[in-house]
């Protein structure tokens, strides 16, 4: 009886692996043996239809005759007289001296006058609710401790308070649809800032 063992370690073992790299070889060889040209199939040629015909028919129209002119009528003009020109005066009057004139009074300058964009009986109305806005924003705005927001934050609670002195601004010249732009600015921020 022969052992498995020593069939494994004897010619076996090298017949089987001669074969075994001649089969790669033979792979190998082949896989490179062969070119493979990817080509292009021919693109038919594009025909390129023919330009139409140019059919140009020759105007027979005649110019019309021009028109003469209208002799107008002739003018005469008339030159006006001409007086001759006064003597020079050889005396010459001395400008007298003009007393200094008074100083008006200083009238008080109106302001000038604002376009109202909303009716006088809705204008306390707008006022009063833009007031209101204001102190809630204000009120918001002191309940932030200032000195623990970070740069970001501080730079939103700075932007607040201006939104806050331009609707003052603004109710004080009478503008109150901008001043209501700016409180309701100033309040959405303040409650923001209030809420952190």
């Amino acid at each position: 009886m022969t052992d498995c063992g020593t069939l494994s370690r004897g010619p076996w073992r090298r017949r089987y692996g001669a074969a075994l790299t001649l089969a790669m070889a033979l792979l190998i060889v082949s896989g490179c043996g062969k070119k493979v040209v990817q080509t292009m199939p021919p693109m038919p040629e594009l025909e390129v239809p023919p330009p139409p015909p140019r059919d140009v028919e020759p105007t027979d129209a005649q110019l019309p005759q021009p028109v003469p002119l209208v002799d107008a009528p002739v003018r005469t003009v008339e030159r006006p007289r001409v007086s001759p020109p006064p003597p020079p005066r050889d005396v010459k009057p001395e400008p007298k001296p003009e007393p200094p004139a008074e100083p008006k009074p200083v009238e008080e300058q109106r302001p000038a006058t604002t376009l109202q964009t909303t009716p006088i009986d809705r204008e306390a109305e707008l006022e009063r609710r833009v007031r209101g806005t204001l102190q809630t924003a204000t009120a918001d705005l002191n309940r932030v401790d200032y000195r623990k927001l970070n740069s970001d934050v501080q730079l939103q609670y700075d932007t607040a308070k201006s939104f806050v002195r331009q609707a003052e601004e603004a109710l004080k010249s009478k503008n109150l649809v901008f001043a209501q732009t700016m409180a309701e600015k100033a309040a959405t921020l303040a409650s923001q800032l209030a809420g952190r």
